[in-house]
């Protein structure tokens, strides 16, 4: 093993109620990929702030090469070659991408800001990963994968020896992820050591060359990835056999006697002449590669983005759908994909943000029924097993996971028929995941319908009995039962045909 350049020895970190960190010791090698894998809350991300320092340890020592810091502050980390891309982006909305990319480092001609220098560097950045965005667009006009690949080319214009990214991938469409796993291996061969978390365990296993396991805010084993395997590390990381990751039964088709949502020739700047019908106790999969149109589609029939033309029908009635209150009236809740952007009230508490939706109905004469709410809270606390020091502290204070399983409590606790998912598992672990698949399967045979968007192909197949697959903003084909696989769906989200394949049933 090469001469460690980065350690840590028996960091601790507290919480208010929280040990989130508990005398944590880890090694890093250079020019090794050094994953970290745990369940939400078991105090990766923690650890990673500490060395990036976003976050100060309360005991415990950094060490980098013959240098010990009981904290780093930012300044200090980026001067020690520490490099982070964060699970939430650090990104200025109204700004564009190139200016967000120099940042404080702009390349200037003479006095002046060098604005055809930037861009052209931002274009090669982009090339470099192997794909398209355009340097002039602003951030808030970006999708959620879009941003991820603005803050890997942050990361790339630094001189870092020590590069920490948390849950890179999970925007990520297939082909993007391979051009990333390209980075990666590049910067490796360069002896930068990649500090790697991910909740994507096959990834893991085919990109690290160790996996620490986290449980609880402590370290479990250090492994060679080259002699575990993906049953092993669930074990490790949830401390039992989880079975069968996906429900049996939720591939069950539904009722195609009775379409619950029909969407007849729906146009907006991005769609053009969508028209599907979604089943009562159906789970359908939207595919596509990032930019195809999938998350435009739930948001122009939710009442979030206009629409220029298209007819919606609910439960066999024509309705008038202009903004999401509109949709909510309808029994239609939206789970969006940016949960920072769209799904949380950061700076409210836990509780506030769970029951907000439904404050109207836990309400009488304006005064707020505060057992009514205590007991909507507790039970989708319970019911998602969301971790946290106390429902009244921020929503900010949770860990990604947990976040996104606040924004799945919000929207469940309206009861809707139909639900869209956009990216339901993002950021959230294994044994989390079973759980919210068997939540989708319960809903599912409660005569629910749900359309389920995710950037895991392995997670559209194995829950989707129907696929609607997206291209360049039009539906380009429908899978059905056996015809739902990776294969297919790849073939048809870059623009292929299939045989015998119906395009909007």
């Amino acid at each position: 093993m090469k001469q460690a350049s980065l350690s840590v020895e028996n960091i601790n970190k507290y919480f208010v109620g929280i040990h989130a960190l508990k005398d944590v010791s880890l090694t890093f090698v250079p020019g090794e990929v050094h994953a970290l894998l745990g369940e939400n809350g078991a105090g990766k991300s923690t650890l990673c702030k500490m060395l990036s320092g976003a976050s100060r340890p309360d005991s415990g020592v950094i060490r980098i090469d013959s240098r010990e810091y009981d904290g780093l502050t930012p300044n200090a980390a980026k001067a020690e070659g520490i490099g982070m891309i964060y699970q939430e982006f650090n990104l200025v909305p109204e700004m564009t991408v190139y200016e967000n990319l120099f940042l404080g480092k702009e390349i200037r001609k003479g006095l002046d800001v060098d604005r055809n220098a930037m861009i052209a560097r931002s274009k090669e950045l982009f090339a470099e990963l192997g794909v398209e965005v355009d340097p002039t667009k602003k951030i808030n006009e970006l999708s959620v994968a879009y941003c991820q690949l603005v803050e890997i080319g942050k990361s790339m214009l630094e001189k870092v020896r020590f590069l920490i990214m948390d849950e890179p991938t999970a925007p990520l469409t297939t082909q993007e992820v391979e051009a990333l796993f390209q980075l990666v291996r590049k910067l490796k061969s360069q002896n930068v050591t990649i500090i790697y978390i991910s909740h994507r365990i096959e990834e893991l296993l085919e990109l690290a060359d160790r996996v620490t396991i986290m449980r609880d805010g402590e370290v479990i084993q250090t492994l060679e990835t080259a002699r575990t395997n993906r049953a092993e590390l669930i074990r490790l990381m949830v401390g039992r056999e989880l079975g069968g990751e996906f429900p049996e039964s939720i591939r069950t088709p539904g009722n195609m006697e009775e379409p619950v949502l029909q969407v007849k020739n729906l146009n907006t700047r991005e769609l053009h002449d969508i028209s599907f019908s979604l089943y009562k106790g159906e789970v359908l999969g939207l595919a596509g590669l990032v930019g195809s149109g999938r998350s435009e589609i739930i948001r122009a029939i939710f009442g979030a983005d206009r629409r220029e033309t298209g007819e919606i029908t609910v439960n066999g009635r024509a309705v008038r759908i202009n903004t999401p209150r509109d949709a909510i009236e309808q029994g239609i809740a939206m789970i969006p994909e940016d949960r920072k952007r769209q799904g949380l009230h950061l700076e409210l508490p836990i509780a506030d943000n769970i029951s907000l939706i439904k404050i109207n109905a836990l309400s009488k004469l304006l005064t707020v029924s505060r057992p009514k709410e205590r007991a909507l809270i507790d039970r989708f606390i319970k019911a998602l097993s969301i971790k946290l020091a106390s429902p009244e502290a921020h929503a900010s204070s949770l860990s990604g996971g947990n976040q996104q399983k606040v924004v799945l409590s919000k929207w469940l606790s309206t009861e809707a028929d139909i639900l869209f998912l956009d990216e339901p598992t993002r950021g959230i672990d294994v044994g989390a995941k079973k759980e919210i698949y068997e939540l989708m399967d319960r809903l599912r045979a409660e005569g629910r319908s749900i359309i389920v968007i995710s950037s895991e192909m392995l997670e559209v197949v194995g829950l989707c009995s129907r696929v609607l697959v997206m291209c360049e903003g039009r539906l380009n084909g429908e899978l059905r039962g056996d015809q739902v696989t990776q294969e297919n769906i790849l073939e048809l989200a870059s623009g292929g045909t299939l045989p015998a394949v119906n395009i909007g049933s």
